[in-house]
């Protein structure tokens, strides 16, 4: 095949530094040059005649004849192992990657192949080492990318927590002051209600002892009952101090018993009717005869009596105080209705509050303090109270409590 200009040929091959394999139709070797032998470390005499899967690693010989044959058909230059790795054997059994670019020619009437291939195996290690530096570098991205999270989780918590610190530093100082204004309303507060009652019993006191004549009777009874209404008033007083300190210690222990409504509204009514201006006239709630609760009576008296007194007190002579009082399967409702003085509107929102008095009540005897009770013994009975007013016409208050305790 290759006598003519045989020596110009050897020199040619040997000049090329990629691998240089010449095949024929059967896949026989019929030439390699120098870099070939090299690389794949067999000698010429080795190679020529022998079949080219002698060079081919045996898992990639399985449809190696069918690519060589579709490609002598279609006799044009390829470049092998583009998009997909290609590999030769070596003689000592081991596989290199290689690059090869197939080109076929004819000579004398005969089809050949010429195979150019490359040894890769240097850039494939410099690819293998990009790739572990680059996943050495994603991961160490990644690893300070969680470390900054971590930092900014840390951050936005002792941020949290420096807030919160702020708000109950806040919440705190806000408390502070406001335990000091009711401090200061407590002790205006004693100051003045103490004071005038007890000026009040010290004037009777007085009086009594200049009295002493038999006919002079209806004056003593006049001025004992000033003593005792003013002792009473001061009792309560201290009765709702004492209230107040039990419901802020959770020291209030409920006594749940049956009884009848009207048992209460009798007693309430009876008291307050000693407490009557002229001409002020309580209606009594019809139809409760069949009403009854599993409830603290105490508790419900107290509420009931707070509510009748109340509407005494800030109505005027000559008004009616109606007390309604309905009941269903689960829940009974009171109400006690005035045509009195009413709460200003700016005011309604704090007349629950603690020691707080309506403006218009000002000159009125009393501690701010009966509703604020009122309403804490009733949310610890699962009970609800309200109110609707309107100044200088009227308030109607309403508790709705359950028909039995929730133990």
């Amino acid at each position: 095949m290759f006598q003519q200009d045989q020596d110009i040929f050897n020199v040619l091959l040997g000049s090329v530094s990629e691998g240089v394999i010449i095949v024929d139709e059967e896949q026989k070797v019929v030439e390699v040059n120098a870099s070939a032998q090299k690389m794949f470390g067999y000698t010429k005499d080795e190679l020529i005649k022998q079949h080219l899967n002698l060079l081919i690693p045996k898992n990639y010989r399985a449809g190696h004849d069918s690519h060589f044959n579709n490609f002598m058909k279609a006799k044009q230059q390829r470049k092998m192992g583009h998009g997909r790795d290609v590999h030769g054997a070596h003689k000592d059994g081991s596989i290199f990657p290689v690059e090869a670019g197939l080109n076929p020619f004819s000579i004398y009437g005969k089809n050949y192949v010429m195979a150019l291939v490359i040894d890769i195996s240097i850039r494939k290690e410099q690819e293998q080492k990009i790739q572990e530096l680059n996943a050495e570098l994603e991961k160490k991205v990644l690893l300070r990318t969680q470390e900054l999270s971590e930092t900014i989780q840390q951050l936005e918590v002792e941020n949290a927590k420096r807030v919160e610190a702020e708000e109950e530093a806040k919440t705190a100082l806000k408390r502070e002051q406001e335990l000091n204004e009711l401090k200061t309303k407590f002790l205006s507060l004693v100051s003045h209600e103490f004071k005038t009652p007890l000026s009040g019993i010290l004037t009777s006191t007085m009086l009594l002892s200049k009295y002493k004549l038999t006919e002079q009777q209806q004056k003593r009874d006049k001025h004992i009952k000033t003593i005792t209404d003013k002792v009473h008033y001061l009792n309560n007083i201290l009765n709702d101090f004492l209230s107040i300190e039990k419901l802020q210690k959770g020291k209030v222990s409920y006594k749940f018993a049956t009884f009848k409504v009207s048992k209460v509204v009798n007693e309430v009514v009876y008291n307050a009717n000693m407490l009557l201006k002229d001409g002020q006239q309580i209606n009594y709630p019809e139809n409760i005869d069949g009403f009854s609760l599993y409830q603290d009576e105490k508790i419900m008296e107290l509420a009931l009596s707070n509510l009748v007194h109340n509407a005494i007190k800030y109505s005027s002579e000559n008004t009616i105080i109606d007390i309604i009082i309905t009941q269903d399967t689960t829940t009974t409702t009171f109400q006690v209705k005035d045509n009195g003085i009413g709460i200003p509107e700016k005011d309604q929102k704090n007349i629950f509050n603690r020691y707080f008095r309506a403006e218009n009540a000002l000159l009125t005897q009393g501690t701010g303090i009966g509703l604020n009770i009122v309403k804490d013994h009733l949310e610890h009975l699962h009970g609800t109270i309200a109110f609707e007013s309107v100044e200088n016409e009227g308030t109607i208050f309403t508790i709705t409590i359950p028909n039995k305790a929730e133990l």
